[in-house]
C-alpha cells in the first residue's frame, strides 16, 4: 500500500512515475482509473505509455472501444521503436482496419459498415519488417505469412521460410506453424510429413486453432503421425471451440456419424450450423442434407432449401444442383422451373455433370431460356458425336421437339435409333417415331416392338404406350390381359393415366373379369391426384353404388371438382342428383373422407 501511494504521489510530478502508477492499477483490475495517468504519460512522448493507451482503445479498456484512436496511438508508439505496436499496427493494417495510412498521419476506416475491410500489405509488410528486424518472433511469423500469402508480386516463399525459422526458434506457436505449412508445402515423404506433423504439434501445444485443426486431419489419415480417429476427432473439438471453422465442421461431422466420439445427433447439428454460418460451404450443404433426407431429424425442406442456398451462394455445386431439385418438385419452396433451371446452370457451370443432365432434361421439357435450349443441344450434339448414347438420345428429342434448333424429325429418328441400342427411352421414343411415322415410314408392328422392348425394362410411359396397342391391337394382336397387366405395372410406378385405364379395364367391357371395387380403387387413386375423368367415374360408382357402396354426399363432392375441371358430364350426373356444379376444391382423400 505504501509503495501504491508513492507511485501515485510521484506520479504528480514525472510521466514516467504516471506510467508506473497506470500499471499497478492496470494490475490491480483497475483499467478506468488508469487510464487517465496512463493517457498523460502517452501525451508526454513516452512509448509504452502510447501502446498501451492504443491497445486500451482496441480493447475498450477502461475506455469505450475506439478503433480509429487505437490506431492513432499505435502508429506513434510504432514509429518511436515500440517493437510490441509494430507487430499490432502491421496486423492492422492486414485485415483492412486502416486505409488511407501514412507516417505521421492516418485516415482510419470509420466503423465496419462504413467501409469495405481491404488489406493493405505494403503498409502491413513495412511494419512487420520493422518488428522483425528487432527480433519480435511476433513480427517474424506476421512478415513470412505476409511474404506467403500477401499479392503475387510480394511473395518470396525463400525469405518466408527464414523468418517463419527464426520466429520458431524463439519457441512463437505461430512461428511454428509457418514452418509446418512451408514442410507440407515441400513434403514429398512420409519423414517430411513427419517433421511438419511435429512443428504442427509445437503450434497446437500454444492453442493455435489453424495448427489444432492441421494436426487433426494429419492424425485423421495418418500422415506423418500413428493414425487416431479418436485423438483426430478430439483436435477438431478444440480447434472448433477456438472458432476455425474446419474444426467446427469436421467435428460436427464426427458427432452426427458417432466415428471417434459418442455419437449426438443434435451436438452435431449445432456444430455443423455453427460452421455453415460462419461461411464454410460444405458444411452448410451437411445442413442441407441433413433436413433433406431425414434421418434421425424429422425431413424439413425448407430448412433444407435455405442451407442449400447458403452453401450454393458460395460456390458449393452438388448444393446448387440440390437446390434446383428442391424447386423443380416444389419441396419446401414454390415450384418454379425457371428457378430450378437457374440452379441447375449455376451447378454444371461449376462443374457438376449430373447438374448438365438435369438442365437438359428440363430444356427438353420446355422449361429454361432459349439460350439454355441452345446450349443443351450444343451439349448434347458434341457428346453424341463421340458415341455417348445418352446424350444422342437428348439430341434427337431436341431435335424431334425443335428445342435449341430447327425441328428436324427425320434427324432425329436416326439419332434416336441409334441411341435405341442401349437406351430404354430412346426405345421408346423410336418406337412412337415408327408407330406415327414421324422421319421415317409408318410401321407400326416395328414400333410396337421397340415400344414393347422399353416396356419390358420398367419405363412407366412405354407400358402405358404398349398396353394402348395391345388393348386395340395397333401394330400387333389383341391381348386384353396383358394390357391390363401393363396398365397395373406403370400405375405401380404412379403413371396417373395408366391408374385410371386399369380402373376402366376392370370396370368392366373387356376380355377380363369385371371386378368393380378394383375400379373403384383405381378411379380414386387417380381421381386424388387430379385425374378429371376419373372423379367422374369415381362420382358415378358413388352415386350409383356400382361398387356396392353407395354414398350420395361423396358422389356430388367427386363430381363437383369433374365439373370443376370442365368434364359435361359431371353436370349431367349432378343434375340428377338435385345438386348444382360448385367451384373446384382440393381432391378429397380417403383420410380426410372418414374424418
Amino acid at each position: 500500500m505504501a509503495n501504491f501511494l508513492t507511485q501515485r504521489v510521484a506520479s504528480i510530478f514525472s510521466p514516467r512515475a504516471k506510467l508506473r502508477y497506470a500499471v499497478s492499477l492496470i494490475e490491480a483490475g483497475e483499467a478506468g482509473r488508469a487510464f487517465a495517468p496512463l493517457s498523460a504519460a502517452a501525451g508526454a512522448g513516452i512509448p509504452e505509455a502510447q501502446f498501451r493507451v492504443g491497445r486500451a482503445y482496441l480493447d475498450g479498456a477502461g475506455v469505450p472501444v475506439s478503433r480509429e484512436e487505437g490506431a492513432r496511438w499505435m502508429e506513434r508508439a510504432a514509429g518511436a521503436g515500440w517493437v510490441e505496436a509494430q507487430v499490432v499496427l502491421a496486423t492492422l493494417h492486414l485485415f483492412g482496419l486502416v486505409v488511407g495510412a501514412s507516417v505521421g498521419g492516418m485516415v482510419f476506416a470509420p466503423s465496419p459498415n462504413q467501409h469495405e475491410a481491404k488489406p493493405d500489405f505494403e503498409r502491413a509488410a513495412l511494419w512487420a519488417r520493422r518488428a522483425a528486424d528487432a527480433g519480435s518472433p511476433d513480427g517474424q511469423a506476421l512478415l513470412g505469412y505476409i511474404l506467403t500469402s500477401g499479392p503475387p508480386e510480394m511473395r518470396d516463399l525463400a525469405e518466408a521460410d527464414v523468418w517463419y525459422g527464426k520466429s520458431a526458434d524463439a519457441g512463437c506457436p505461430q512461428g511454428h506453424l509457418g514452418v509446418a505449412l512451408a514442410k507440407l508445402r515441400n513434403a514429398l515423404d512420409a519423414e517430411g510429413q513427419q517433421q511438419a506433423a511435429s512443428s504442427l504439434a509445437k503450434a497446437a501445444k500454444g492453442g493455435l486453432g489453424t495448427a489444432l485443426y492441421l494436426l487433426g486431419v494429419m492424425t485423421e489419415r495418418g500422415a506423418g503421425v500413428k493414425q487416431d480417429i479418436a485423438a483426430a476427432v478430439d483436435l477438431y473439438r478444440q480447434a472448433a471451440e477456438r472458432h476455425v471453422r474446419s474444426g467446427e465442421a469436421r467435428y460436427g461431422l464426427a458427432l452426427m456419424e458417432g466415428r471417434g466420439v459418442e455419437r449426438s445427433i443434435t451436438k452435431g447439428e449445432s456444430w455443423l450450423r455453427r460452421a455453415a454460418l460462419g461461411g464454410d460451404a460444405e458444411a452448410a450443404a451437411l445442413v442441407g442434407d441433413i433436413y433433406s433426407r431425414g434421418g434421425d431429424l424429422p425431413p424439413n425442406y425448407a430448412e433444407a432449401a435455405s442451407w442449400y442456398g447458403r452453401a450454393a451462394a458460395a460456390g458449393h455445386a452438388a448444393s446448387a444442383r440440390a437446390l434446383g431439385l428442391l424447386y423443380l418438385t416444389g419441396a419446401g419452396v414454390q415450384r418454379d422451373a425457371g428457378e430450378a433451371a437457374r440452379w441447375f446452370r449455376h451447378s454444371a457451370e461449376r462443374g457438376d455433370q449430373l447438374a448438365h443432365v438435369d438442365l437438359g432434361n428440363l430444356v427438353l421439357s420446355g422449361s429454361g431460356t432459349e439460350q439454355d435450349r441452345v446450349d443443351a443441344r450444343e451439349r448434347f450434339e458434341k457428346a453424341a458425336e463421340t458415341g455417348d448414347l445418352v446424350a444422342a438420345f437428348n439430341f434427337g428429342v431436341c431435335l424431334a421437339e425443335g428445342v435449341g434448333v430447327e425441328r428436324n424429325d427425320r434427324q432425329a429418328a436416326l439419332w434416336l435409333r441409334r441411341a435405341a441400342d442401349g437406351v430404354v427411352n430412346a426405345q421408346y421414343w423410336y418406337g412412337r417415331m415408327l408407330a406415327e411415322g414421324r422421319g421415317v415410314e409408318v410401321d407400326l408392328k416395328e414400333g410396337r416392338v421397340w415400344i414393347a422392348k422399353a416396356a419390358d425394362a420398367g419405363l412407366p410411359d412405354a407400358e402405358m404406350a404398349y398396353a394402348e396397342m395391345l388393348l386395340s391391337g395397333r401394330g400387333g394382336p389383341r391381348d386384353h390381359p396383358a394390357a391390363l397387366e401393363m396398365f397395373v405395372r406403370a400405375a405401380k410406378q404412379g403413371h396417373i393415366g395408366a391408374t385410371f385405364s386399369a380402373a376402366a379395364m376392370h370396370g368392366g367391357g373387356h376380355d377380363v373379369p369385371e371386378n368393380r371395387m378394383l375400379a373403384q380403387s383405381y378411379f380414386r387413386q387417380a381421381g386424388e391426384r387430379g385425374h378429371a375423368m376419373a372423379q367422374l367415374m369415381l362420382g358415378r360408382y358413388l352415386a350409383r353404388g356400382l361398387a356396392g357402396e353407395t354414398d350420395v354426399a361423396e358422389a356430388r363432392l367427386w363430381l363437383q371438382r369433374a365439373s370443376g375441371q370442365g368434364i359435361t358430364q359431371a353436370d349431367t350426373e349432378l343434375s340428377r342428383l338435385g345438386a348444382k356444379p360448385q367451384p373446384v376444391q382440393a381432391p378429397l382423400t380417403r383420410a380426410a373422407r372418414q374424418r
